[in-house]
């Protein structure tokens, strides 16, 4: 399973959904405008809580699955992905299209349960019998770029990337990693929770060392020799909130340079095990990090290590192991961390560990049955009205002088738009899929994908390239390219509906676009110019006042409350925050400036605000178990749906005034955050 090395692509699980005729929508009660009628709650005021109204009826229907942590919206696009995906690969692995014999191998292979049970751990064993037979620090260097190459990410991580200050060419990258918790707060938290957690993760690691054969004596000592190399690699690592400026992880360095910060680990010798092209600088990340690194391996034993990296082996490896390995990663990283009930279908996991490995082998067979050709025409029309939109928005805003409203105008023109899949498809004809060797696939996708990340250090930024799988349902904003990403995947209904009115596609589709513009000019993409480089276009009075304002979408959200005591980090949530409320502001621009050709009259009982502001509520629909919310909130930068929706209409007059909310009314601030 495939392993992305991504720093700035900044990923939303929101995204442009249009037509597709080919992807039926959820059953729903009958509407004129599209609206899901029977999701609304009309016992509740809506100037009170909105999100309640839009998608209370919706949440009562909808309790998240037992093998869900999670259940929204996306998650129904996605299951209805899924289904088309397997018929896919179910063909394929019949034999009945040799063009899709490669995924159809991976599949086949990943569903036979039987034959993974049969080979137990004996797929590890030749890597296995490496870690054993470390004698040295000296050999270190070329383990971890084996252990690199099969997606076993010990230590740290590295890959490529456009380099920040010269966007147009690739670098390679070093970074954190190493790590089994989430976040490296988990291991740094002293209230009862995290410690509690803590704890759980020492006995998992426990129970899966004795999986391999170790004793009950002594598992327990295994287990915590690994949390405290883990724990020490934690300790010098950046929070997430630093890691949001991208000048915290941006030090271009030398070889030597990276080299004194470890002096027992011979950087050389890992380049060259992981036949990396000649490297003259790169990308340290967090110089810091590396400089802990060096003393962790300085002060510790060699059985220590070898210990922390057998366990790293086992828990990459151990969603294509045998039962009891499945059953225990599960039982942590599922149950325990994200409250999920059962595990999941096993045809499920097979298809989205075969979008992960071959996800452009399967997207092409995708894209042919899912993806209805007016879409792409569509969401570039619509794209182009948002940007009208947003630069008449620019140009109004009082806090901003002309010279940094030109420059900003002139990165919004420079945004490049990529829709529904690649031009060009990747070719995997140098990855070898065997039929019966679930693992041994996985771990030749993962060399495959970190060789061809390798493979464009020092060469020019391919802008065409995708981060995403055209099934994904998803998009993103690339800072460095200054391109905004719409697979295939989300480019369907419910979100938008040629059957729906504009004023709901609007609140849906069109908002999403602005919240995927307006990610060019949150707290990270505002630092990046038009041609994707690390440089201040603000003169400092204009960059004081953005960060004024953006202050206020902290404070907002921080007051929220995601699950028990934990509150939402309005830090850590500010670009996703900043681009919801600048989205929906701008989609609602555009959709007045339609208004004004082509009045629209009430429709299901909703004037066209109303209906607007109601396609936005109930792309947000979902339920959360206390679990996911807790992680989420630590974790994660996007805020939980209830506070997407209500936090962005209490900011917006025109709410107000769609709904006749009086001043007081909660879904009415007193202080309303706008940046753009």
């Amino acid at each position: 399973m495939r392993h992305l090395l991504a720093f700035l692509v900044i990923s939303c699980p929101l995204a442009l959904v249009l037509a597709n005729a080919q992807a039926p929508a959820p059953a729903a009660q009958a509407s004129a405008s599209g609206l899901q009628l029977d999701a609304i709650d009309r016992s509740v005021d809506p100037c009170v809580d909105f999100y309640q109204f839009a998608c209370g009826g919706w949440i009562d229907k909808n309790p998240v699955p037992a093998d869900r942590s999670t259940w929204g919206r996306f998650d129904e696009l996605q299951e209805r992905n899924n289904e088309t995906l397997r018929q896919i690969l179910e063909n394929a692995a019949a034999g009945r299209d040799a063009e899709q014999k490669k995924i159809g191998d991976y599949y086949a292979s990943c569903i036979d349960e039987a034959a993974i049970d049969a080979k137990g751990t004996n797929p590890l064993k030749p890597i296995a019998a490496k870690i054993d037979g470390l004698a040295t620090l000296a050999d270190l260097p070329a383990l971890v770029a084996e252990l690199h190459t099969l997606g076993v990410n010990v230590f740290f991580r590295f890959g490529s990337e456009a380099d920040f200050k010269d966007a147009s060419l690739e670098m390679g990258i070093v970074d954190q990693g190493g790590l089994g918790l989430p976040d490296r707060d988990y291991y740094l938290r002293s209230d009862a929770k995290s410690v509690e957690l803590r704890k759980q993760y020492v006995e998992h690691i426990g129970r899966i060392a004795g999986l391999v054969g170790v004793a009950d004596s002594r598992a327990g000592a295994v287990a915590d020799t690994v949390m405290r190399v883990e724990t020490a690699l934690a300790e010098g690592a950046l929070d997430n909130v630093s890691r949001r400026d991208p000048n915290n992880i941006y030090h271009k360095l030398t070889p030597d340079q990276l080299q004194a910060f470890t002096p027992n680990f011979q950087w050389s010798r890992y380049f060259g095990g992981i036949a990396a092209p000649p490297i003259l600088a790169l990308n340290v990340t967090e110089p810091d990090f590396f400089k802990n690194l060096g003393q962790l391996l300085a002060s510790t034993p060699l059985d220590d290590i070898k210990h922390y990296l057998r366990w790293q082996l086992l828990r990459a490896s151990a969603p294509l192991l045998s039962a009891p390995f499945v059953n225990e990663n599960f039982n942590f990283y599922g149950t325990i961390l994200t409250g999920a009930k059962e595990l999941r279908p096993r045809w499920k996991r097979c298809v989205q560990y075969t979008d992960n490995d071959l996800g452009e082998d399967l997207g092409k067979a995708f894209v042919k049955v899912a993806f209805g050709p007016p879409a792409k025409a569509d969401t570039l029309k619509m794209i182009g009205e948002i940007v009208s939109a947003f630069e008449k928005n620019i140009n109004g805003l009082t806090w901003m002088t002309d010279a940094t409203k030109k420059e900003a105008i002139l990165k919004l023109h420079a945004v490049t738009n990529k829709i529904g899949y690649p031009d060009r498809w990747r070719d995997y004809s140098a990855l070898n899929i065997v039929r019966g060797d679930a693992l041994g696939n996985s771990q030749r996708a993962n060399a495959f994908e970190f060789r061809r990340q390798l493979n464009k250090i020092g060469k020019p930024v391919d802008k065409s390239e995708w981060s995403m799988t055209p099934p994904t349902v998803n998009a993103y904003y690339n800072p460095l390219q200054n391109n905004i990403n719409f697979p295939a995947g989300i480019l369907q209904p419910p979100f938008y509906s040629v059957k729906a009115d504009h004023a709901l596609n609007f609140g849906g589709a069109g908002a999403v676009i602005g919240h995927e513009l307006t990610h060019g000019f949150d707290d990270q993409g505002s630092q990046f110019d038009a041609r994707g480089n690390l440089k201040n276009w603000w003169t400092d009075a204009d960059r004081k006042a953005f960060e004024e304002r953006a202050q206020c979408f902290v404070d907002q959200y921080s007051q929220y409350t995601a699950v028990d005591d934990v509150k939402l980090n309005g830090k850590l949530t500010l670009g996703e925050n900043t681009a919801d409320n600048g989205g929906l502001r701008i989609s609602m621009l555009a959709y007045m400036a339609a208004l004004a050709s082509d009045p629209a009259t009430p429709v299901d009982g909703f004037t066209p605000e109303q209906r607007l502001f109601l396609g936005w509520g109930q792309v947000w629909c979902e339920n959360r178990r206390p679990e996911a919310l807790r992680l989420m909130a630590q974790t994660n930068p996007h805020s939980p749906g209830r506070f997407r929706v209500n936090g962005v209409v209490a900011n917006m007059p025109e709410f107000q005034k769609a709904f006749s909310c009086k001043a007081d009314a909660p879904m009415v601030r007193q202080n309303q955050c706008r940046v753009w």
